[in-house]
């Protein structure tokens, strides 16, 4: 798959995740140093609002995200336009938010930022099947617009990014 000319949308969890748990730098700084590479090729991007929600906590992620050269991606009249789109395409869109617990406030910008620059969305979330859930994830709105989305394992697979290990 040729990967010219895409580019890729990533959600929080996609950064927060690794951190946490699998890519912490660490052990696996190699990750990290390529995610700046691909931000400085403008191969990937995050929008304002996940910038925001890694940033309002005072860690080292957020440290190391203030200082990379990912792009940040303002909300503009596209973006705002593109999210009326989907929420105006399916009335089940509007549970994409968790305003009770105030999460996922940024989901829906990753969505219409993907939409609005033709990116495909990067994120850990998987698609909610459950019939009876008023919960709905990325993956099914993004499949509901058309979009394109992945996860963080399936980028590093399509960008054929191969990391190495040594011994200290």
């Amino acid at each position: 798959m040729s990967t010219i000319g895409k580019i890729y949308c990533l959600d929080a969890n996609v950064l927060i995740e690794p951190w946490q748990k699998y890519y912490s730098p660490k052990y696996c700084p190699d990750y990290w140093k390529v995610l700046n590479i691909l931000g400085k090729e403008g191969k990937i991007f995050i929008p304002e609002m996940v910038f925001e929600e890694i940033t309002r906590t005072d860690d080292e992620l957020s440290n190391w995200l203030k200082n990379s050269n990912i792009p940040i991606h303002k909300m503009n009249e596209n973006v705002i336009s593109c999210w009326k789109k989907i929420l105006d395409s399916d009335p089940l869109h509007k549970f994409l938010v968790d305003n009770i617990r105030s999460r996922s406030l940024a989901d829906p910008w990753v969505i219409a930022h993907a939409m609005d620059e033709k990116a495909t969305v990067v994120t850990k979330e998987n698609k909610e099947t459950a019939a009876n859930t008023k919960r709905i994830k990325i993956p099914n709105v993004c499949d509901n617009m058309k979009i394109r989305w992945i996860n963080d394992f399936q980028l590093i697979e399509e960008l054929n990014i191969k990391f190495t290990c040594k011994l200290k």
